[in-house]
């Protein structure tokens, strides 16, 4: 057991809402922080195995595991990786973890038993085994906290799929969704200030929010968190406003940020990094990229 586990179950503090959790799980589950930076403290394979176990017990649609984990411990793979999502932290993991939609090994079991197999055509099985996926991926992230190590996904494997199916030597219809970087932390991450209950859930039915109380949920998440109007900032944030929504909006927008004196969070994400005018495109080669890993939900199958 860790000292973490070792704690009282009954009053646990949390140090961000001043409140106390009835066990140490939710305080885990409160606490839990992305980890960029590890030490060189290696993983021992029975605290690996434990880990891993904890994925292949994850919920899973019809309990059919549609799902594989590609354990990464090569110096030059990992490199690799690093460079492809440009993540230093990525080389330094101990470990990284793939994890792929699976249908491949699902079809030979249906044709060594002589069953019909059509999941790769079926848009329900693939959306059902993603979620699979990353349920089996955060069952893995738990497990990985409660050991006392840390973790961060990797989302931005989604620009290298074709990539990854060559590096890692994945079939048809094995299809990477998200990686996982694990090792021991070199200090304790700090939890990110997040939504509360109050804002995310919903009692029966969909409500909105009042405008006011919205932006004040935002700003007590993002408090303090305001980014330099620069003329290269605005120059940037006004570009991706005119390509997105127009010249008159652009204006609107940049005419805010004057009157503000600053860049807001919600500015900078859909502006300036997740850029509005830029994430849309490359949608059709995403459905051409699926297609070359076997699936092929989104035509007729009776064509």
């Amino acid at each position: 057991m860790t000292k973490k586990q070792n704690l009282s179950h009954h009053g646990v503090e949390d140090r961000n809402n001043n409140r106390k959790f009835a066990n140490t799980t939710l305080e885990l589950l409160s606490e839990r922080a992305s980890c960029r930076a590890f030490s060189s403290k290696k993983i021992s394979n029975k605290v690996m195995d434990d880990i891993l176990l904890a994925g292949t017990k994850a919920p899973t649609g019809g309990n059919l595991q549609p799902y594989s984990i590609i354990r990464i411990r090569d110096a030059e793979t990992k490199k690799n990786l690093a460079g492809l999502c440009g993540q230093s932290f990525i080389a330094e993991a101990p470990v990284n973890l793939l994890f792929c939609i699976d249908w491949r090994r699902l079809e030979r079991w249906a044709s060594l038993e002589k069953a019909p197999f059509s999941a790769h055509r079926s848009f329900r099985h693939f959306w059902i085994s993603f979620q699979d996926t990353i349920i089996s991926a955060q069952n893995i992230c738990t497990a990985i906290d409660s050991m006392g190590l840390g973790s961060v996904y990797i989302g931005t494997i989604l620009d290298y799929f074709l990539k990854l199916k060559k590096l890692f030597k994945l079939p048809k219809l094995v299809f990477p969704v998200v990686l996982l970087c694990v090792g021991y932390p070199k200090a304790k991450p700090v939890p990110r200030k997040k939504l509360g209950i109050d804002v995310i859930v919903h009692d029966e039915e969909y409500r909105e929010l009042d405008d006011l109380t919205l932006l004040n949920a935002f700003g007590r998440k993002y408090e303090g968190q305001k980014i330099s109007a620069s003329d290269e900032n605005i120059k940037k944030f006004y570009r991706t406003c005119k390509n997105a929504e127009g010249k008159r909006f652009a204006d609107e927008c940049v005419k805010n940020i004057r009157e503000k004196g600053y860049i807001s969070p919600v500015q900078r994400y859909f502006g300036l990094h997740y850029r509005a005018d830029e994430m849309p495109r490359g949608n059709e080669n995403y459905l051409r990229v699926i297609k070359k890993f076997g699936f092929n939900w989104f035509e007729d199958m009776h064509k």
